[in-house]
């Protein structure tokens, strides 16, 4: 099957012949302080069972591909919990703004 018969989600890019035999890029700098209040946030949320790392990954995997390659690593993490917050009725709109 060739690229342009198979559409694959953003996070299915694997088989496309552009990512094949690219370099891994390595990134080991810790989180700075933006990234650890996002995973802060992340462990309180999962300790109080109001989302699991199931439902952070499927926010993560369906934020639009133009604006999931614009966020950082942490960025889409946020984006994913704030619509999990908003969908399971948490927090409204406006307590986000």
């Amino acid at each position: 099957m060739s690229d342009a018969e198979h559409t694959p989600a953003i996070h299915d890019m694997g088989g496309l012949s552009r990512f094949r035999c690219s370099p891994v890029e390595r990134d080991e700098a810790p989180p700075d302080a933006f990234g650890k209040r996002v995973d802060a946030l992340r462990q309180i949320l999962a300790a109080k069972k109001l989302m699991t790392v199931d439902e952070l990954r499927r926010g993560i995997e369906s934020i639009p591909e133009p604006e999931y390659f614009a966020l950082g690593y942490y960025e889409r993490w946020m984006t994913s919990i704030c619509t999990l917050m908003l969908e399971k009725g948490i927090v409204s709109a406006e307590e986000l703004r």
